[in-house]
């Protein structure tokens, strides 16, 4: 199985179009448009698809992050951030236009997002970041960009994995968590594809 985009090639660096913080002074938001994606060669058996996009560069620690003066160090152990979860595409479907699942920032985070008929997404990881903001704190589900710490001294990886599935629907409703999709997803994969992007908003990784 494949996975592609026409927005940019495996390991290359995500256009800022499709994040949700662009440099700024030192960060504006950007367009937060959904990538591109396209795949093929799913197996026969393949009854529905799985996606997901998760950025396993995240600091584990906030101390220094967005701070005036101070650096995120490389070596500082990471987790990881979900950007997107999104279940019960159905298999007909091969193909998502840019700006298809995420026009936009949505303050408090989008509702109901756009997505393949009979799909459902997922809560993604701003839900917690904006948890103590409130101008912006809410569930945000579907798709909502890069937006990795300016002062980072790491590049941040985005991974797009597409998983095809022996089962036409999960048990999963809108808001689900990654671990409840990882646990849903148990047993039931027949191949899986990844496409990855970098990105960063630190002026030093250029």
């Amino acid at each position: 199985m494949q996975l592609r985009s026409d927005n940019f090639q495996h390991g290359q660096s995500i256009p800022s179009k499709l994040a949700f913080g662009k440099r700024g002074a030192p960060v504006a938001l950007s367009d937060n448009l959904s990538p591109h994606l396209a795949w093929k060669e799913a197996p026969l058996a393949a009854r529905s698809f799985v996606l997901t996009c998760i950025d396993f560069d995240v600091p584990s620690k906030p101390d220094d992050v967005n701070q005036e003066g101070r650096s995120v160090p490389a070596d500082l152990p990471r987790v990881e951030f979900v950007h997107w979860l999104m279940a019960n595409i159905p298999v007909e479907c091969g193909e998502l236009g840019e700006g298809a699942c995420s026009e936009g920032i949505v303050a408090h985070g989008k509702r109901a997002p756009y997505g393949p008929p009979g799909s459902v997404q997922g809560i993604n990881d701003y839900t917690g970041w904006f948890a103590g903001d409130p101008d912006m704190r809410g569930e945000y589900l579907g798709y909502d960009g890069p937006c990795p710490p300016w002062n980072d001294s790491l590049l941040h990886h985005y991974h797009f994995r597409l998983y095809a599935l022996d089962v036409e629907h999960l048990k999963l409703a809108d808001g689900f968590t990654v671990s409840e999709l990882r646990a849903a997803m148990d047993g039931h994969v027949l191949a899986e594809a990844e496409l990855m992007g970098t990105y960063s908003l630190n002026p030093a990784l250029d």
